[in-house]
């Protein structure tokens, strides 16, 4: 694995966007794997070392304002516009005609509106526990925590708090969580740690009425083959939503993972197989 990174552009000028690159540049199959809301490509590690052992090469950046990328000077311009045009440049530097994308939550997000593009270059897509739907419920869920910036004495402190605030990600070994602490925290200019991600990224959730979000006309227009992650507790992928996803559009395969609500974490070995044997399908 190594990293790296190239320079987006937003109104307010360029930033750097950070990813990991694993496996062979050279490689048939390109993964692209995006995160979740106020993660990091770190998250998909375990992941990324599977899918290099089958041969593939897998890309996970960290989305602008998010892990080792650089924040836009003006929050107002983080927003899925921005994430488009950031992860086709990224797509552009790998020189790949074709990728397969696995995103959890608004990194599934980001898959699917590239994906119901003219001529997208994702030929497989992974949706993890989101979709075209999603429920005003949730996202003031979501609104109620994010970009509180909350401030750590020491990674165990950072660790105890993801715990607390991610039980959807379902039982994971300890490793997981010290990993998701290590990578998921940020060193402040006072000594102290933070989170890894701008806290201006909650200005989506302020200012306007938060209200449900319906995407099925773009969902109509993705026509790849699509695997929908759905956490069997989730508030966010509801089961009517997923089964409309199973039913309209590309007619996704849906699997329930037990035990776990938003998100399944991608960091055990089913869930690995799950997105693996689909990618090599």
């Amino acid at each position: 694995m190594i990293e790296d990174s190239l320079l987006g552009l937003s109104a307010a000028g360029f930033h750097r966007i950070a990813y990991t690159d694993w496996g062979d540049p050279a490689a048939e199959r390109v993964v692209v794997c995006a995160h979740g809301l106020t993660r990091n490509g770190r998250d998909f590690d375990r992941l990324a070392e599977a899918l290099v052992e089958a041969g593939c090469r897998v890309v996970c950046p960290d989305v602008v304002g998010r892990g080792r990328s650089d924040w836009i000077a003006n929050p107002d311009l983080y927003g899925y516009p921005q994430y488009l045009a950031d992860m086709t440049a990224l797509i552009a530097r790998l020189g790949a005609a074709e990728v397969l994308w696995v995103g959890t939550s608004m990194g599934g997000l980001i898959g699917m509106l590239l994906a119901a593009q003219p001529r997208t270059p994702i030929r497989r897509l992974v949706m993890n526990d989101i979709g075209p739907f999603v429920p005003k419920a949730a996202l003031e869920r979501i609104g109620d925590y994010v970009g509180g910036d909350p401030v750590f004495e020491d990674a165990a402190a950072v660790e105890a708090y993801l715990r607390f605030l991610y039980p959807g990600f379902g039982v994971l070994p300890d490793a997981c969580w010290h990993d998701m602490a290590e990578h998921g925290a940020r060193l402040r200019a006072d000594g102290r740690l933070g989170l890894a991600y701008d806290p201006g990224i909650a200005n989506a959730f302020k200012g306007k009425p938060i209200q449900d979000v319906e995407l099925w006309p773009l969902w109509a227009k993705v026509d790849c083959p699509v695997l929908v992650l759905r956490g069997a507790d989730s508030d966010l992928l509801l089961p009517a939503t997923a089964a409309t996803m199973a039913e309209s559009g590309a007619k996704a395969r849906v699997v329930e993972i037990p035990r776990t609500a938003h998100a399944p974490s991608l960091m055990v070995e089913e869930q690995i197989a799950l997105v693996r044997d689909f990618l090599l399908a």
